[in-house]
């Protein structure tokens, strides 16, 4: 498994690339898991060379990189505590919790449809929902706070 960290628009990634068949890559971005189709085949041998830097960017995050993040997505809304911020522009399709809940770090808390793909967005450390700044149905941009936890 080769692991990537970058840091794009001021946001880090945290990029693991666990397993690669055909051109289906599985990948996770900050704890989570998602499965990227790979334009050419070609591209997947690549891959293993010492310097993909631009490959998992390419194939993970290029929209998202590409498009500019709005300057309103940084700040928490409302609550104290650490953001749990966006990894794609997309929609929110689920809302798995409420303020004053408590969470575990790995615990789904929000569901994103992003690139027709459904997302989990979990929590990332354990905590207490604070507040929450999306609900179902609401487009985000990459980078944007969904919850944050306490």
């Amino acid at each position: 498994m080769k692991k990537f960290n970058y840091t794009i628009n001021g946001i880090k990634y945290r990029v693991e690339i666990n397993s690669i068949e055909g051109n289906v890559a599985e990948v996770t971005v900050n704890g989570s898991t998602y499965k990227v189709e790979l334009d050419k085949e070609q591209e997947v041998k690549q891959m293993p060379k010492p310097t993909p830097v631009s490959r998992p960017t390419t194939t993970a995050t290029p929209k998202p990189a590409a498009a500019p993040a709005p300057a309103a997505a940084a700040p928490a809304a409302g609550g104290s505590g650490a953001p749990v911020v966006s990894p794609l522009p997309g929609v929110i399709i689920g809302v798995h919790c409420k303020v004053g809940d408590e969470v575990k770090r790995g615990q789904r808390i929000l569901v994103l449809e992003a690139m027709k793909m459904e997302n989990d967005i979990k929590a990332d450390r354990d905590g207490t929902i604070t507040s929450i700044a999306v609900s179902q149905g609401d487009n985000v941009q990459e980078g944007a706070t969904l919850v944050t936890i306490g």
